[in-house]
Order: structure tokens, then sequence, then C-alpha cells
């Protein structure tokens, strides 16, 4: 990372930040306020920002804002209107202190005397990388106590000023809806289409009207992905991701005639937040990697290898063990000795080297509402449970437990013998959600009880795997010695990531999934600790397609949990489509082994088979999506895993009349393609052939899936 300071003009100071294709110019003022007057691939100009032509800099005062602070009771200048963070106080009267340079970490320091407070700002960059993460922590430096509203963690005013066409025609955004069995739907909209057109003839001064998306809640992807692109299709792509396990907000508005980006973790009007800071005290936003890049691809491909960077070193991301689980379109959750021995047989022929129990193994029947003791259910495991896993690692697999720990059954019997500091309340009451209780990990009693829960699995039951899941939303927060819901809230998912940081401590070679009923927590609060996560809990193979074909944009590749259900009466090619949506992430093997027929039961070892050649690259290589993102109504879908040599290349066929035709290899992959060859299933038929750089493929049905090599 370079920094470098220059002078300005009207008396401002330039200060320009530049590593491997970003590049930031702060400026600061002559009145001593600093400002962030550019973040982008290509050189700072300011002839093409209107604000910035000329001695006369305007808007330097209320705009430009790199670090958006409201606290109550302090006034907010003119140009705010309805709710966006904007032209905050004192936000934006902050005077620039310092800045300091260690390594690639950047650090930036403001002050406002009078209101009592500094703002100490730590960007840190990655050599190699076109982004950067940024956090900035609150100090109350006065005598009196201070309430935050909102402190976000990125603010950006200009991301339209490139190019020559206007906003509405050169910006589109990139948003990942997500919903269960539907996560990671991308979606691609122009700014007027979000009611955010540009009606005023000359300037944006300002309106009441922004695009805003938010969480607010325990699951952090429940509606939208924790990231986004803006698309400026002169200039590039600006790409984000809030790395927060809780609740979040991001808006688009208008202000002092450009457009901005505000990126935040809670804050007072989506998620109840506040914060009082008394004398001393400090208060830290949750981190946002914000980035730059030629494309949408080109972004997630930097996230990708950013995200590598920023997750625990771990063996299962390194050697990417084939998982077996017993419960989708399998068990369901009804597990017991006799059903399971067959399983575990059938599992480590096909070349399985993990066996998961999912759940039901800690109660005789329905178990919904009672769990929480997590202790082994006798009437379905008459032997013990330690007599399966045992039987689980004869046959040379690691065997694996469900866990749902972060909640309690409101008929679990600890209930009752706990006081209700265990558990999330709001106004004196403990807070509901589907006859469960959500546990308070600020609670060292908690934290406790969790940790012996852990180390009876690992130690009396030989679990070396954990699906740890989680199915319930306990809404805004609680507000149990908390100064907000929301402040409860985020003070619970911090203690929880402590805690889970103590876990891998005591066991590093325990794997740990990330399930939320799917993939309702996928962000990489999360993931910089779990090695693994569930992408979806969707039950339909044709429409996990499209989940799978997105899901590394959400999550690197190595760590995208995927499953394969070929179903008791499948045929061949629903059993090789069920295996392509695994092969190009994690597999996550499920269904009925030991009834599916002599074909459909070669194709799965076989699936498995390729994918240990696989494996090695995958966990090195680079998305790419030659048809865009996938979306159910498409008739084709693919994806592309570039590595240094080569590609692996997954199509689905899901309708018409089977016929997929990708054009521009040499683009999407970066080299001219000289050779592609069926990779998986060897044995079915294919009708294909590369002429020059397009690739056409013939399936023999519809609803087909194969995987190619691709070699440069």
């Amino acid at each position: 990372m370079k920094c470098t300071e220059q002078k300005g003009p009207a008396g401002l100071r330039l200060l320009q930040v530049t590593e491997s294709g970003l590049c930031m110019v702060f400026g600061i003022t002559q009145e001593g306020s600093i400002r962030l007057l550019h973040f982008s691939r290509n050189p700072f100009d300011p002839s093409l920002d209107e604000n910035l032509k000329g001695e006369t800099w305007e808007f330097l005062r209320d705009g430009y804002v790199f670090t958006q602070l409201q606290l109550s009771g302090l006034n907010r200048p003119y140009e705010k209107q309805g709710n966006m963070f904007i032209a905050t106080m004192p936000g934006c009267s902050m005077r620039y202190i310092s800045h300091s340079v260690s390594g690639q970490v950047l650090t930036l320091v403001q002050e406002d005397t009078e209101a009592g407070i500094r703002l100490t700002s730590t960007l840190t960059f990655y050599e190699g990388l076109s982004l950067v993460r940024v956090v900035h922590t609150a100090e109350n430096i006065g005598n009196r106590e201070l309430v935050i509203e909102y402190l976000g963690s990125f603010s950006y005013l200009g991301i339209e000023k490139e190019g020559m066409g206007s906003s509405d025609e050169k910006l589109r955004l990139h948003v990942a809806y997500n919903g269960w069995q539907k996560e990671a739907s991308w979606q691609t909209h122009t700014l007027p289409e979000l009611g955010l057109q540009q009606n005023q003839p000359h300037v944006m001064r300002r309106t009441s009207r922004n695009i805003v998306y938010s969480n607010t809640g325990n699951w952090s992807s429940k509606d939208f992905l924790p990231m986004a692109m803006v698309e400026n299709t002169e200039a590039g792509t600006l790409f984000f991701q809030i790395e927060h396990n809780g609740s979040w907000e991001w808006e688009i508005g208008m202000q002092a005639n450009h457009l901005y980006l505000n990126i935040s973790g809670p804050e007072e009007v989506h998620s109840h937040f506040i914060k009082r800071l008394r004398s001393g005290e400090t208060f830290t936003t949750v981190p946002v990697c914000v980035g730059v890049a030629a494309s949408p691809d080109n972004s997630i491909q930097m996230l990708t290898m950013y995200r590598r960077r920023i997750r625990r070193p771990n063996r299962d991301n390194e050697k990417l063990p084939v998982i077996f689980n017993d419960y989708m379109n399998c068990l369901f959750g009804d597990p017991d000795t006799q059903r399971e021995l067959p399983l575990i047989q059938a599992a480590a022929e096909a070349g399985c080297e993990y066996y998961v129990i999912d759940a039901g193994w800690y109660a005789d029947g329905e178990w919904w509402n009672g769990v929480g003791e997590w202790k082994e259910s006798r009437k379905r495991f008459p032997e013990g449970l330690r007599y399966l896993t045992d039987r689980i690692r004869e046959h040379g697999m690691i065997p694996g437990l469900w866990l749902e720990i972060e909640v309690m059954g409101i008929n679990c019997p600890i209930v009752p013998e706990v006081s209700d500091s265990w558990f999330f309340t709001r106004h004196g009451i403990r807070v509901y959600d589907r006859s469960r209780l959500q546990l308070d990990f600020r609670n060292p009693q908690v934290r406790a009880y969790a940790d012996s829960i852990i180390d009876r699995l690992v130690n009396e039951y030989g679990a070396g795997y954990i699906k740890m899941d989680y199915n319930i939303e306990p809404g805004i927060g609680t507000d149990q010695n908390a100064d907000s819901p929301g402040e409860g809230m985020l003070a619970h998912e911090r203690a929880y990531l402590r805690w889970l940081d103590s876990v891998f401590a005591r066991y590093p070679d325990l794997v740990i999934e990330n399930c939320s009923s799917g993939g309702m927590r996928m962000d990489y609060a999360m993931l910089s600790r779990y090695s693994i996560q569930s992408t979806s809990d969707q039950e339909d193979y044709l429409h996990y397609s499209t989940i799978a074909c997105n899901a590394p944009s959400a999550v690197t590749m190595e760590q995208a949990a995927v499953w394969s259900y070929p179903m008791r009466d499948a045929d061949a090619e629903t059993t090789a489509f069920n295996m392509v949506n695994a092969m190009m992430g994690r597999i996550h093997q499920s269904g009925h082994l030991t009834e599916l027929n002599r074909e459909a039961r070669a194709l799965v070892d076989e699936g498995i088979k390729v994918y240990k050649t696989m494996r090695q690259n995958i966990r090195l290589s680079v998305p790419a999506w030659p048809l865009g993102f996938a979306h159910s109504s498409d008739p084709c879908a693919a994806l592309m895993l570039l590595s240094e040599n080569g590609a692996y290349l997954a199509v689905w066929s899901r309708s018409g009349d089977g016929t997929c035709v990708i054009q521009d290899l040499d683009r999407v992959c970066g080299h001219p393609v000289r050779d592609v060859s069926v990779l998986y299933p060897s044995g079915l038929p294919t009708d294909y052939s590369l002429d020059g750089q397009t690739l056409r493929i013939r399936f023999p049905v519809p609803v087909c899936a194969r995987i190619f090599s691709v070699m440069f």
C-alpha cells in the first residue's frame, strides 16, 4: 500500500492511497475537515466532479464525509430529507488530527472536541487485491454521556461521477436476494426501476427518496446477502460485503449533485440500536470490505481471494473431505441405529469421509420444542450413540452430529431451572419464537454450558464434525442489561463469535458447519470462523441447481456445502444432475444410497471419485458465470471455476430442448480455450462441439447436467 500527500486547490491537502488498482483520495480542508473525494480503479480526475472544478471546491462542509456519525441531541445541516444517513452531526464537523501508515494499515484520527468524541478509522489493505477493510472506533473524550444513533462503516459520495452517461443509463445495482430455499438469487436493477431516477435536469441536490436494503435480527441473510455491487458500465464495479452476523443497513441516495453509498451495521431507524458512551468508553463498528473491479465477475473473484485471506486457517478447507449427512430426502430427522447402519456402510463404500447424524438423535420422538439438553435418546440408540459413532470410525469415516446450541425449546427441562439472564428478554419477558428461547451468549453461564455440550459431543460421543444449525429469528434483540434491543443483540452476536473462537482454540481440527435453516446466515463474520456453510435446505434438485450455480458469489467454493440426494427411483440423468450440483463446491451427500439401482449407485460413486481429483484445484480457483448469474426460469445455467492452467465448467439444462450455447470463452477465462472434454459423467452421452471460442452442447434430455474440463 502506498500513501502520498500533495497540495490541491484552495489550500486543500490531498492524501492519495493506492493498492493493486484501488485509488482512494482524501481531502483535508483548511478548516481541518477530512473528506473522501475518490474511490475507484481509475486515477483521480477532479474535472469529472462538478463540485471540485475551479478554485472553490463546493460541498466539502457537508458532503464527502468519510465517517457518518449521528449523536442524539445534535442538529443536522439542511441537506438531509427523510430517513437517510447524510449530513450527520458530528460526522460533518469532525476535524482531522493525524494519519499514520504501518505496513498495509492506514489509521486516520478525527475529533470533535465540542461534541467530545474521537474517531479512529482503521483501513486494512491487502497486497494484490483492489479492496480495503474498514472499521471505526468512537471514543467519548468528554465529560458527559453520548448516545450514538448511527455510526457508519463506510460512506462515499460520487459513485456515478465517472463516465459520460447519466446515472439512469450507466449504473446497475446487483443485489443478492436471499430466502429459505431461495438462496443467492441475484437480481439486477437500474436506479429508476428502484425509484431513484434523475428527474432534476442538472443537479442531484437531494430528495426524500433513497434505496435502502437492511436486515434486522439474528439471521443476517434472511432477505438479502450482506453484499452488493454497483456497476458503472463505463468505468467498472464497486462491490462490498458487510462482515456481521446480525443487523445491518446500506443505502444509496442523492446529495450535493451526486449519488452516495452508505454502509453500516445496526442503527436506530431500522434495527432499534443505540449505544450509550460514558466518558472514556469506546464503540467499534462492524467491519466492511469495499473494493473496485472491472466487472461483477471480477468483483466476486476479488472477494473470493479476500475471503480466503481473512478466514481461520484449517485443514478442512485444504482437504475438502466428502460429507454424508442422513437428513435431506433420507431420514429427515428420524434416525435410529437400524436405519443408520446400512447407510454408514453405503456411505463408506461410496467414498465419503465424514458421516453426520442429523437432527433427532437426542429425543425419543418429536423433538422441536424440547431441545437444549443434547443427550442421546436410548430409545433410538439402545446400545448408546457411541456405539454408532464407533461404527462410523470403523468404516474409515469421521462421525458428526447435528446441534442447535443457541436455543432451548420451551419444554426443555433446563428452562425452568435457570434465570431470565440466560435468555433474550424484552420488557422483562422472555422472547419466544417457534416454541424456542434464544440463549444470550453475553452470560458466562450460558457460554460455560455451551462449552460443556461441545466437550461432551467431542469427548464422549467422538464427534469430529458438528452441524451447527439455527432455526429461529428473535427479532430486534434483547433489552436486558443493554442500552437498546439492537445493542443487546450486537453484544450477544460478538460474544457468540468470541465463544466460537474459544471452541476452535480447544479443538482446532473440529469441523463446524454453519447452518441456519440452510443459508440464513451466510456472512463473513461467521464464515471467517466456520470452515463450511450450508447453502440451502432446498429439497428439489432442479431448483437447487440455481442455488449451486450462484453459491460461489456468497461463499468460497471450498466452504459451500451443496446437497446431492438422488431419490430412490432416480434414473441415470437425475442422479448425475444431483452430483453435478454438489461437485463444484463441497459434496453434502445424502439420499437412500442403499435403495438406488445399480446404475444410479455407480454414478454416485463415480461423482465422488472424480470430485477427489478436482478438489485441490477447487480450493485455489475463482468463479465465473459465462451465462451470468443463474435464475430459476433460465433454461440453462453455467458456472466456471478458473485456475491457472484450466477450468472446470458445470452446465445445467433445466428446460427447453436441452441445447446450451456458451460464447466468448476466452473473455470469460482470460485465456483462449484450446480444448473442452466431459469430466463427469463419463458413461452418459453428451453431444458438444467447440467452435472457436463458442461451446455448443446438445444434451440427450431437457433436464441434464455435465461437468467439463477446460484447457487453456
